[in-house]
């Protein structure tokens, strides 16, 4: 079987990684890599003698020796690149978010559909082993009823050129709970300020609420003096908590919870809640770099046909909820439905 001829379109700041990460997999082989910058065409021609490297995207859009496409560009450039590489008859990897509207997630989605190609969105905190454990521990119902999802993802920079902390940085955690909860949310808020570049948002507090009281909320930051990246779910049973700055116990299973009795004292109704405190379970975990599972997975998806983890739907619904809060913080912080 002949390796996937891969053409990646963008070579700044993801780009490398993906580059290497489908140079270092033996079913696929980056054949060219286009970026419109001089300094970063001659790193790639530096690392790698054999790649084709170019300036026209168009070139890698159009070679027909190529088979698929990972574009890791500016997001207002997603949708153009994408539908050009669907149209060529290339299958498709797009750095999130997928696009910069839902409708554009949608007509992407149709394109490859309609053209049996394969589109995926390269949510990588999907397909890292703490995220895939922390799945399989809500399927299984360990964590019993889930409560609520806690998300931090706060540092110092990077802003960007053409979205604000929202678009940036929310896509990855909304990424993990559509895909580790799997519920419909029903309606969005989201609360932001701008601080050093007009119009844009370098913070912000999304809440998504959902059936059966279950609430989520993130909070973003592009103006933090420390790096958090920290996800808490709570469930009726027991709760996890996700650091991704760890270095070695990044997932920490908390035997840990409360009841609530409803007893009639004397014609009064009262309340009785009781804590639970247990064991604190660290799984080991699969050192395997996400980065590498997104590139198996895509090659995997182009050669079945099999939809992968973040299809084009996922990214879509991802897109909606981003679409929602920002809606919701022009509209200062009121819900949206969704």
């Amino acid at each position: 079987m002949s390796p996937l001829q891969v053409g990646v379109i963008g070579y700044g700041y993801w780009g490398p990684n993906l580059v290497r990460n489908f140079t270092a997999c033996p079913t696929t082989h980056v054949r060219a890599v286009a970026d419109r910058d001089p300094k970063r065409r001659a790193a790639v021609k530096g690392l790698y003698p054999t790649i084709v490297v170019v300036e026209d995207p168009s070139r890698i859009l159009t070679d027909p020796a190529i088979d698929a496409v990972a574009i890791v560009t500016p997001l207002s450039t997603h949708f153009a690149f994408a539908k050009a590489a669907l149209e060529n008859g290339k299958h498709v990897l797009v750095e999130k978010p997928l696009a910069a509207s839902s409708k554009e997630c949608d007509e992407l989605t149709q394109l490859a559909r309609a053209r049996g190609l394969t589109l995926m969105v390269d949510h990588t905190f999907v397909y890292t082993a703490a995220v895939q454990r922390i799945k399989a521990y809500v399927d299984a119902g360990e964590l019993g009823r889930i409560l609520y999802f806690d998300a931090v993802r706060i540092n110092l920079g990077l802003f960007q050129p053409d979205s604000n902390v929202i678009w940036d940085l929310s896509p990855h955690d909304l990424a993990i709970l559509d895909y580790v909860l799997g519920f419909e949310p029903r309606w969005v808020a989201a609360l932001g300020a701008c601080h050093y570049k007009d119009g844009v948002e370098n913070m912000a507090y999304i809440t998504v609420g959902f059936d059966e009281s279950v609430v989520a909320h993130l909070h973003v930051n592009w103006v933090s003096p420390i790096k958090v990246r920290r996800i808490m779910i709570a469930g009726s049973k027991k709760m996890v908590v996700y650091d991704d700055t760890e270095p070695s116990e990044k997932i920490k299973l908390y035997d840990a919870g409360m009841g609530v009795s409803h007893l009639d004292r004397e014609g009064a109704p009262s309340m009785l809640v009781e804590y639970r405190t247990g064991d604190v379970l660290a799984p080991h975990l699969d050192g395997t770099e996400a980065l590498s599972r997104v590139t198996q997975s895509f090659e995997i998806a182009c050669r079945t046909g099999i939809p992968p983890l973040t299809d084009g739907a996922a990214g879509s619904r991802v897109v909606r909820l981003i679409e929602a809060a920002q809606r919701s913080l022009q509209a200062q912080g009121s819900k949206v439905l969704l």
